[in-house]
């Protein structure tokens, strides 16, 4: 998983090892929470891939929930895995996990 992440994020060498094995960690954790399991089932190890490349790009921009910079502008998720929550209830779902929604009010 190391050197996936690595080279989506075009990395070389190892100076980046220990910060991207800690974000891992943390994510893989995050997600185990999520889905009510002891171990990140293969089949979705690609969300820990995905959330770890987005978070390792916000490093340095943590808290903020946007930023813009000479017309550029960038928004960030509260929730790194918001874009995987289908598959994490249908995961769920399929292993009889009570998922516990939320409602937002815009």
């Amino acid at each position: 998983m190391l050197n996936d992440i690595k080279n989506l994020l075009g990395l070389t060498g190892t100076d980046s090892d220990g910060l991207l094995n800690t974000i891992i960690s943390i994510t893989k954790a995050r997600l185990l929470v999520l889905l009510g399991v002891d171990t990140v089932p293969a089949k979705l190890s690609y969300i820990v891939t995905e959330v770890c490349v987005a978070r390792f790009n916000r490093i340095g921009s943590e808290g903020l929930s946007s930023h813009s910079v000479e017309g550029e502008n960038m928004t960030w998720s509260d929730n790194d895995f918001e874009p995987f929550m289908t598959e994490i209830e249908a995961f769920n779902t399929s292993q009889n996990v009570p998922f516990e929604g939320r409602i937002k009010f815009l």
